[in-house]
């Protein structure tokens, strides 16, 4: 479920190489995505053999799904509330805020062996700390023994310091028990290594002088104009990155005494998508954003490898 451009099943299939370094290919396959932006699907469906589906998820008839183990996805998590219930539940301010009950809803009639759900870090302070737990009482009440961490995608290979937290959700006890995270690797990659030299050339990546002017003049007040070492890891990039500005926290590269902004491939490389990820089927801004939600498939890989370890044993 909210397949995206496909971050989580890129790296769950496995089979692919990433600066240099080859990604087995790993005992899953996908038997349906789904995702309501088409504009991301299109991208999905550029780049996969079995195609998404392009609909809502709270019209989706779960009865009609094929049979499959595990449910992944990133479930959107920008409306959490707590309503004033008693006992307290899980609120929303709006539809977003809904979705997170869809994948319940699925786990609750198909009972699937395991789930993988991907947020962001500030899912385990929002609400005061309240919402957290309640999500993942949900899924226990759901019918399953679950465990989460933040995982940071630097430690995994990814040249971008991206905090995710990752619940694993298990039917089985004893699969429960056999689950690892994966450590840390010793693997780090920086920006440097993914960064499109020639991009320096072409003036559309460029921030005019009339942006720098405006953040020159608020810098030291506001600590904006986020320049990249290469020698690091990038700082996460956003699904905003089409509107990015030199007065955001958005990451931007200082060359020849300017700034710019990422394109496309370099973003996509800075979320471990390898270059033969197909992209140009919709617009750069579209592009962006659909790079931006993603969760970086080599992060994806480490985390279902351990998963496929616990399935196999």
């Amino acid at each position: 479920m909210f397949c995206g451009c496909g971050g989580m099943d890129f790296g769950i299939l496995g089979g692919f190489e990433y600066l240099g370094k080859k990604y087995a290919k790993l005992p899953y396959e996908i038997v349906y995505a789904l995702d309501n932006d088409e504009y991301c699907t299109k991208i999905y469906n550029n780049n996969f053999k079995h195609k998404c589906v392009v609909q809502d998820i709270k019209s989706l008839d779960i009865a009609s799904l094929p049979e499959f183990d595990i449910l992944i996805g990133g479930f959107p998590c920008q409306s959490f509330s707590i309503s004033a219930q008693n006992p307290p539940r899980l609120g929303y301010k709006d539809e977003r805020g809904m979705l997170f009950f869809e994948m319940v809803k699925i786990l609750r009639k198909r009972q699937p062996r395991f789930f993988i759900a991907e947020n962001v870090k500030g899912l385990l302070s929002a609400n005061k700390g309240k919402a957290f737990p309640m999500i993942i009482e949900e899924f226990e009440n759901a019918g399953y023994k679950v465990v989460h961490k933040l995982l940071n995608a630097e430690e995994y290979g990814v040249p971008q310091r991206r905090q995710r937290v990752v619940i694993v959700g298990f039917r089985d006890e004893n699969d429960y028990n056999r689950f690892n995270y994966p450590t840390p690797i010793n693997n780090r990659k920086t920006l440097g290594d993914v960064i499109d030299l020639s991009a320096d050339n072409e003036d559309k990546w460029f921030f005019s002088q009339k942006a720098v002017d405006g953040m020159m003049a608020v810098r030291e007040k506001m600590n904006k104009g986020r320049v990249q070492n290469l020698d690091e890891p990038c700082n996460t990039i956003s699904s905003h990155l089409a509107k990015v500005s030199l007065n955001s926290t958005d990451p931007v590269r200082f060359v020849n005494d300017r700034y710019r902004r990422f394109t496309p491939r370099e973003c996509a490389r800075i979320q471990s998508f390898p270059d033969s990820f197909i992209l140009d089927s919709v617009s750069e801004a579209r592009q962006y954003k659909a790079i931006g939600n993603a969760v970086p498939p080599v992060m994806m890989w480490y985390i279902a490898k351990e998963l496929s370890k616990t399935a196999l044993p």
